[in-house]
Parts: structure tokens; sequence; C-alpha cells
């Protein structure tokens, strides 16, 4: 034992007045600055020591009472007779590892002995899910208690070698029961919070929230139902059992008592997680010395200490390079016109024109790459471009004198204006689709009066990481891509049109970093782990070359992947998955073969019907789909009809207005208003050649009733056009109703397709095109899950098989949850089948089978994502 300061030496150990902890953990000693988390190593959790344990077993540090035994059996915390609150973390961020590998001995409440075991522990599980195994032995009440001789370097047997040494501190009580009543008669302010993060009020939020009131004067109370506990106390914290989704009230009392618990608040905020849907690349592993990592991602958290910020991941992957800022100053146009009103009503017409011809290129430019959700994106704008409301507006302007530039800013303007006004946030997107055409035509005026000063002119350096308060899919059509290697955003949602355009592109990507991200210095060296959705604008050279050497591993795996996708998906005991293609277009069809798509899971033909000024023919239907049955070579094709509505817009398609469109008039529901464009869609398909080709697939069923009613037309239409074999129908499942009724469905349907976008936005009632909900609806949701196991039960009553073509399926968290469902096809993006196929092929089908029940019974998504990393690592 070292002493702490000289008027300490020579006293003895156990001596009156002290106490004395030996190791519950055998191992080398590891000084608390060393342990690898600043939590812990800058003393947020009070005084202590950390050990490395060499032995998966915890005995008791001293006699005591268990005071807090951890959900997920990794901490516990004592009390001992004289009052030291001893706490005993096992590992570092092992609360992520949602209880594998622990297995506690005691109850909270018992007495226990010094040398009682208190937790078995798996060390070669903890090693390998958790960032570190060094272990940490603190005293939470520090402020009450001090360290006076702790154990030297060296190593240290658990139950025997002496650890710590304690002692109250004099008048301690004393002076916080005085701040505590003068406190009292002063203001008093209240505030609840939800707790969003995965673990609740676990240790780090709970050290950070005592961290954030020091200096100030105020005494704050956290209250959870008939539980308090003083924010001076991480144990009493601890000890409210305050998980992810409950809402605590803070108290603050004091002269300062809105600074604390808007103090307390913003730390407990701060760290709230969400995961993306997209996370095939491993988190990088942290240096032995460095801040903890989190393996999923998580928006709008800071830690300034580890030069880390943590946000959303939009499009996974992982790059280096130097972080340049996307110069977006607001062009700001003179109000007056500078000529004659036919002046400035020409200029408006050739801006405008010319950028309908750029959205025009970029259309046809991302079709030929495959690229058809971001074709789809161009081709909108050019609709919007169209919309004579914005167009009458800025003539009107320009009639008034105004200039063309300001007359266009106006009327988009006033556009976005009404939208905020209706209580819809499935409109936040179009508001920012307006945003982007605004700017557009304003730089094509720009560009006009030789005035262009763009950030598309601007010369990027080799590995350009952009960073930008949100991008819209103008910045990211002229951007030079073989020298962007990664997006950063401080706002947007994983959803947007940036972020699938970012997916298609295959650059790395990472939304909602927040305001942070505008602190950086143009030019910093920064490591994107994007599919951890993490920002490292501190580097050391160790980060680096680990971001480069993970960069050129996920490329390996990318091409192991191709040169085996032509092959079948079947997992390690025999059981066969097909791994479908989400398609849209001729173009994709090809893509889906070329990465070896076993079959078309989702046409969707919506870009038929938007895309044009009248509805298409039936034979413009059946050339289409007989285009892309004979590119398939052979493989079917399930084919949606109709579902526009919502989000989808059709120019000539005249239908009242929606409060809500999202539940409106989609889907099947549009034949009530329009049966003609089903009945000519439907004609159209049957006469595709040989009929085998092709499944029609229902959207947006409710019932049985309307199933029975579409076959019955279908059954119909076959009949009149001579047909005598009978085409396959399926229905989707993307509403809670049609899950819930699935064994009704399946006595009329040939199978069920599992929409999990709309399915997991209608069961959490969250728009997944919402920015700030994007983290939060997450399809591995316990309830969405327990919907889709509802689904395959239903089916399985009737031998009909279940697929997902929702974005779920192409997430490798999710596959090995849906297969262990039953679902027996997935269906995913064309350029992700490779991937899914060789993340099937190291799956066990009996394992999944066995656990995935467990994990339908898990509190939130956070805890189902990661309960199935560790269960079925990503590497």
């Amino acid at each position: 034992m070292n002493p702490e300061n000289s008027a300490d030496q020579g006293k003895s150990e156990g001596k009156s007045g002290s106490i004395e902890l030996v190791a519950p953990l055998s191992g080398p000693v590891v000084p608390l600055a060393a342990v690898p988390d600043p939590v812990f190593s800058e003393g947020m959790f009070g005084d202590g020591i950390g050990i490395d344990p060499l032995a998966g077993k915890l005995l008791s540090p001293c006699d005591g009472t268990v005071m807090h035994l951890a959900r997920t059996g990794h901490a516990v915390t004592l009390e001992t007779a004289e009052g030291a609150q001893v706490l005993v973390h096992i590992g570092i961020d092992t609360v992520e590892l949602n209880g594998k590998g622990f297995s506690p001995k005691v109850e909270q409440g018992a007495k226990v002995r010094r040398g009682d075991l208190l937790i078995d522990f798996d060390l070669d599980v903890v090693a390998c899910e958790a960032p570190s195994l060094v272990s940490v032995i603190a005293v939470a009440n520090s402020d009450a208690f001090e360290v006076i001789q702790r154990a030297g370097a060296g190593r240290v047997e658990a139950g025997q070698t002496p650890l710590l040494v304690l002692r109250a501190r004099d008048g301690a009580a004393q002076t916080v029961g005085a701040a505590g009543s003068a406190n009292l008669v002063m203001d008093e302010v209240r505030r609840s919070v939800t707790l969003t993060h995965a673990g609740g009020l676990h240790a780090r939020p709970a050290a950070r929230a005592r961290e954030a009131v020091r200096g100030i004067e105020a005494r704050v109370e956290v209250r959870f139902g008939e539980r308090k506990a003083a924010i001076e106390s991480v144990v009493g914290l601890l000890a409210l059992g305050a998980g992810e989704g409950a809402t605590i009230e803070l108290v603050g009392m004091g002269r300062e008592a809105q600074k604390a618990v808007d103090a307390v608040a913003n730390e407990l905020l701060r760290e709230a997680p969400g995961e993306a849907h997209e996370a095939p690349a491993r988190a990088l592993s942290p240096a032995p010395a460095a801040a903890p990592v989190t393996a999923a991602t998580a928006p709008a958290a800071t830690n300034a200490a580890s030069g880390t910020l943590t946000g959303v991941c939009a499009a996974p992957g992982v790059a280096v390079g130097k972080l340049v800022r996307w110069d977006d100053a607001e062009i700001a146009p003179a109000e007056l016109a500078s000529g004659p009103s036919a002046a400035e009503s020409r200029l408006l017409d050739k801006a405008v024109a010319a950028v309908d011809a750029e959205l025009d290129t970029s259309v046809r430019a991302a079709s030929q790459r495959g690229a058809i959700g971001e074709a789809g994106i161009f081709q909108m704008h050019r609709v919007l471009l169209e919309d004579p409301t914005l167009i009458d507006a800025a003539r009107d302007l320009i009639s008034l004198g105004k200039s063309a530039g300001f007359a266009w800013r106006e009327s988009i303007r006033a556009q976005i204006a009404v939208l905020g006004k209706v209580d819809d946030p499935l409109l936040a997107e179009r508001a920012a689709d307006l945003r982007d055409l605004e700017k557009r035509v304003l730089r094509a005026l720009a560009l006009t009066s030789g005035a262009a000063n763009t950030p598309a002119a601007r010369q990027l350096p080799d590995e350009a990481v952009l960073a930008a308060d949100e991008f819209t899919p103008s910045d990211l059509a002229t951007l030079d891509r073989k020298r962007v290697t990664a997006l950063v955003m401080a706002r947007g949602g994983a959803t947007s049109h940036a972020a699938i355009i970012a997916r298609q592109a295959g650059i790395p990507a990472i939304v909602a970093l927040g305001d942070s991200l505008h602190k950086i210095a143009e030019g910093t060296e920064v490591v994107v782990d994007a599919g951890a959705g993490r920002l490292v604008h501190a580097p050391s050279a160790q980060d680096i070359e680990r971001a480069r050497a993970e960069k050129q591993r996920l490329a390996g795996v990318r091409e192991a992947n191709r040169l085996t996708s032509q092959q079948a998906a079947a997992t390690r005991d025999g059981h066969a998955i097909e791994v479908a293609a989400n398609i849209a277009t001729l173009d994709d069809a090809r893509t889906a073969v070329e990465n070896g798509a076993d079959a078309v899971g989702l046409l969707r033909t919506e870009l038929m019907f938007i895309h044009r000024q009248a509805a298409p023919t039936i034979e413009e239907h059946r050339q289409s789909y007989q285009a892309i049955a004979q590119a398939l070579q052979g493989r079917p094709a399930i084919i949606r009809t109709l579902d526009v509505g919502a989000d989808k817009e059709v120019d000539y398609l005249t239908l009242p207005p929606e409060p809500n469109p999202a539940l409106g008039l989609r889907g099947i529901r549009l034949a009530q208003v329009r049966p003609d464009l089903l009945d000519d869609q439907l004609r159209g398909l049957l006469a595709v050649e040989p009929l085998s080709a092709i499944r029609i697939l229902l959207p947006m069923v409710t019932d049985a009733g309307e199933l029975i009613r579409l076959r019955e037309r279908i059954d119909l239409f076959a009949k009149e056009a001579g047909r005598t074999g009978r085409v396959e129908v399926g229905v989707m499942i993307e509403v809670p109703s049609a899950a819930l009724l699935a064994d009704q469905l399946a006595r009329h349907a040939d199978f069920l397709s599992v929409g999990t976008n709309d399915l997991t936005q209608y069961t959490l009632a969250m728009d997944r095109c919402q920015p700030d909900l994007a983290a939060q609806a997450d399809g591995l949701h316990p309830a969405v899950l327990r919907l889709i196991a509802v689904a395959v039960e239903g089916a399985s009553k009737h031998g009909k098989w279940v697929g997902v073509c929702g974005a779920l399926a192409g997430d490798p968290l999710a596959v090995p949850l849906l297969v262990g469902l039953g679902i027996t096809e997935l269906s995913v993006d064309p350029v992700s089948v490779p991937s899914i196929k060789a993340r099937v092929r190291n799956l066990n089908y009996t394992q999944c089978r066995e656990r995935v029940f467990d994990l339908l019974a898990l509190e939130s998504a956070q805890a189902v994502r990661a309960a199935s990393r560790a269960h079925w690592p990503l590497d």
C-alpha cells in the first residue's frame, strides 16, 4: 500500500475510523487515470482504482449491503456500516452487453461479507464484446469519504490483497446538510425529462449529471415514481431504476435552481442514442487508452474530451480526410428589377429552363448508375419546378417591379410558410425540396448575370470530408465524387433525400451531429466511422491508421461478397433464404441480376405514374413489365400495384386535400376514387409472357375483404384476356391491422410481404421522413418485430410464405431476427444483395430460432440491436 500523503504514513490498516477494502478481482492494478473511460479516469464517479481482471469472479471487497445491482449484472454497489458507497464496475461500456456474460449471485438488499462471491462473468465474452476489460472500484460518495491509502503497481488477488483504505471526511455531513437547508428556502424549479438512451439512468449519464452541477449554487433532486435521490449521489440515482423510456422529474432548489436543473437535463439528454437503420460496417475498436466507443449510432451527442461527435448513420462506411466546409452562403438578390418586367421574366424563364435541364441530366445519370432513388428525387424536383403556383406568384411579383431572383425567392418561401402551418410532419421533406429549388434557380440567375460564386465551383482536395448544416440533392449532384470521401451534417435525418443519394453513391455519411460540427476548423483531419455514427476530429496517428485499415478491410469484404453473389444463400445448417432485389426500372433489374439477386421481391411501379402528364395505357404497362421480366432471365418478379399518395404525388390526379396524407388515399384505397388506374395496370400485368414470370403485390391492404374483392377483379380480367394460368397474388403487411389479421389474409393470398418502413411508422406513430424522429423510428422495435412474428404465424397456418421488402431486410443486425422469425425471403437494394447473402451464410438457423423470441421480450429497439450485435457479431 502506498500512503496518500506523509501525514497518513504509519497508520495501520483497519484502524478505528478507517475502512479497508480488499481487491474484488484478481489481476494487475491499473491507476484510475489510466482507465480507458473519462467518466472514471477523470473521477466523475468518485475516487478509486482499476484492475485488469484475469479471472471471471467478482468478490465482495468489504462487509456491507448490496445497495444497487445493475439490471444487466455488470456492476454492483455496496454500502458499508459507516456509510461508504463502494461501486465495482466490470469492464467499460458493458451496460451495452445487456447482461450477456454476467451471472449475479446476490440480490439487491442482501447482506454480504468480505470475500463473498457477488458476480460470475465470462471473461472471454466480455473481452470480445466490450471496449475494455479494465474494471473500476470507486467510492461513489467521495464527497463524504476519502481514499487515504491504495495498492501500488502489481497484481492483486481477489478477497485477499488490501486495495484501498477509506476515511470519513471531517464535517462532510454537516456541510452538505447546511447547504441543503439554506437552499430549501430559495426558489424551486421543476422539469420533466424522458430518458431515451439505452440503459436509462446508468453510470455514465448519472456521473455526468452530477458533474454538471458542480459550482452551481443549488440543490437538485431526481424523482422517479415514489423514489427520489439527490444529484450528488450517483448510487442513489442508479437505485431509482429509471430505465430507457422512463420520465423523471428534476427538482431544483436554490438561488441558481434554474441553471442547475437545465444543466442536469442537458447532460441527460445529450447522450440519448438512436441507431441507424444501416450498420454493415463494424465500429472501429478504440485504442486501449482512448475514450469508449458505442457500437450503435446515436444522435447529437458530443464527447469533447475524446474529440468525438456522435450522430446518426445515414450511409455506412469508413473514411479519413480533411474537413471542408460546404460554403452555402445565401444568395441575396436585389429586390428591385434593373430593367423592364418583360426582361426579368425572360431571365426567370431562362434560369428555370437551365435548372430543368440540369435535373433532367441528373435523372438520366442516376438511372444509368442504377440509383433509382436518386433519379426519383430529381424527377420529383422537376415536377415541383413546373408548379404553376410558384411560377405565377413569381411573375406577379415581377410585374410589380421586383427582380426575377427576389420574386422567385419570395414565391418559394411563401409556399414553405404555408407548409409550416400544416400540422403534418410529412411535409417537412417537401419544404426541404423547395429550399433546394430556391437555391438552384438563384444560382442559375447568378450565372446568367455573370455573378456566380457557388460551392460547386470550388476545387476540392483529395479525400475531402464535406461538412454542412444539411446537404440538398442539388449539392450532391454537383460533387466531384472521386474527391469526396464522406459527408457530415449537423442536421437532417437518415431517410432524407441527401441520405438516400449518399447511400446509393457509396459515400459514408452521418447526420444529426449537432451544432458542434460547425466549431471544427476547416482543414482538420478527421476520421469518419459512419456505421457507428462517429466523427473523430482529434484523431491520433493510431486512429487514422486503424480507420484506413478498416476501410481497406471493408473493400475486401465487398469484393469477396461480390465473387460469391451468384450462389444461393443458405444458413450453415442448410436453411435456404431467398435474397431478392427491390427495383423500380429496367436498369435496376439489370443491376439486380449482376449482383446475384435470386428474384425481384418488389418492383415499385410509381415512377410509371408520377413522371408523366397522363396515366400509362395498358400497352405501356405491358411493355414495361415485359422488358423487366426478360431482363431478369427467368427470375420471378413481384410487382406492386400503384402506391401513390402521401409523399408520392401525381400531377394528373385531382385528389381532395388531406390533412394527413399518410393516413389517406394510399395504395389500393386509391381505387375507390380512380378504379381505372388500377384496372389498366392489372390488365397490363396479366398480359406479360409467361404469366408465371410475375406475381402481383397489393399495397395498403387492411383486411381480408379488400383482398377478396381485388382477387375477384384480377381473376375476372384474366378470364377476359383468355389466360389459363393463375397469377399469384400477395399482400403487403405494412399496417398493424394487416399483421394482426394475417391468418385471415393468408387464406386468400399466395404470399405476404412485410413493408417494414410503413409498418414501423404506423406502429410507432413516427413519420420515418421526419428528421427529428429518424433515429427513433427503428424497425427493430420489439413492437414491430412482434407484429412480424404474428404475421408469420398467421401465414404458416395456411402454408404461405412471408418475405420482407422494407429497409429492415437490408439491415445486417435485423437479418438473424427475421430469419429466426421464419421469414424466407429478404428483398433489398440491388447493391446490397451480395452482403446480405454473405450475412445469411454466416448464420445458424436453429440458433436464430432459439434466440429470437428472447429478443422480442426486450424493452426497446436499442436493446434489441445491442443483443443482436452480441449474439450475431457483424464481423
